[in-house]
């Protein structure tokens, strides 16, 4: 059963590196290789891939935010729109208003007329002062109302122009983080047959190494992995195990970088059995941790690890039933001693949850 507490799966993308396609003999107990370059460079290149993603989804979530942004823009916009188009209709009535009257008003004789049929002089430059400036009044109101419609139809174009470069943006990305994702999900599939290889031939591979990202480790001991879903808890039962389960489950995708937990050395790396390829690495105190269902390894055996050291990739190798981490502490090597990992992790200041 897993956690309702979930974290994002790419998250860790954003501690990758470059890889370096080195390799080199591991001393495992189940068997000893030399990865090919080709295979050590599918390591490489699945974490290259989810930097990528990472990167990608990153871009792809600022561009859905910005379109969010601009549709809250057109909706101002349309207000304004909407106001100018109201206006527009009112400089309208108005000039129908101002024409009909002038027309009842005399305006709509010719001067000459106007003059035979003056009875006063006086009346005649009174009522042509009275046309100039109804006049003048129409003139204003046409040109006002000219400057509105080309107001509006300017917004209107600059709103449509957004929108559309919007559009236009966020569908490159949503392309560009689909092809990433189908790289990526291609390379995890050919990191986990090489996996599956190992553990079916009984023989490891050896390390791939790659870059260290630079992190900065302020505690002594850390999770196993950055981000997760909690799912198989340990003690719990099921058909999976031959009595209960026997550490903490990470559900993580394949490929995800694994870490160290703590100092100690490298006392095992196996490739075959339930457990797939396995990493234990023993520390100070007595205690031994274990880390397994990995899609590869980046230590040797006898090697020593400090806290938070990529030491492998994890994947669904053995008996698993999908992607996964299985993390187990023990007080001995070997299977059968292991202790609540939760509670033993947050006791050294590296709580799960």
């Amino acid at each position: 059963m897993r956690s309702p507490r979930r974290h994002p799966l790419l998250v860790p993308a954003l501690l990758c590196a470059l890889a370096v396609l080195v390799a080199r003999p591991t001393d495992a107990t189940a068997g000893v290789g030399r990865r090919e370059d080709s295979d050590s460079g599918i390591s490489a290149q699945v974490v290259r891939l989810y930097q990528d993603a990472a990167l990608a989804t990153g871009r792809y979530e600022a561009g859905r935010q910005e379109a969010e942004a601009q549709r809250a823009r057109e909706q101002w916009f349309e207000e304004l729109l909407g106001r100018e188009r109201r206006e527009i209709a009112v400089l309208h009535e108005g000039l129908g208003r101002i024409a009909r009257a002038q027309y009842r008003d005399g305006g709509g004789l010719p001067l000459t007329a106007q003059i035979i049929f003056a009875a006063d002089p006086t009346e005649l430059m009174r009522g042509q002062h009275v046309f100039s400036r109804t006049t003048l009044a129409v003139d204003n109101a046409v040109e006002k109302s000219r400057r509105a419609e080309a107001r509006l139809a300017a917004d209107e174009a600059k709103a449509a122009a957004v929108r559309r470069r919007l559009e236009r943006r966020s569908a490159e990305l949503a392309t560009l983080k689909r092809d990433i994702e189908r790289t990526l999900e291609e390379a995890r599939g050919q990191l986990q047959g090489q996996a599956d290889a190992s553990v079916a031939a009984g023989s490891c591979r050896g390390a791939v190494r790659l870059d260290q990202p630079q992190q900065a480790v302020e505690n002594t001991w850390v999770t196993p992995v950055t981000a997760y879903e909690l799912s198989a808890g340990f003690g719990s039962g099921g058909s999976h195990w031959a009595s209960r389960h026997t550490g903490q489950d990470f559900a993580v995708p394949i490929g995800t970088p694994v870490r160290a937990v703590g100092a100690g050395r490298v006392v095992k790396v196996s490739c075959g059995g339930a457990f797939g390829i396995e990493i234990v690495i023993e520390h100070t105190g007595g205690y031994y941790t274990q880390y397994a269902h990995l899609a590869a390894v980046t230590v040797d055996q006898g090697e020593s690890v400090v806290p938070g050291q990529w030491i492998g990739q994890s994947g669904t190798s053995g008996n698993s039933t999908g992607p996964h981490l299985h993390f187990e502490v023990r007080v001995t090597p070997d299977a059968g001693s292991a202790v609540d990992p939760v509670p033993w992790l947050a006791a050294r200041g590296a709580p799960v949850g």
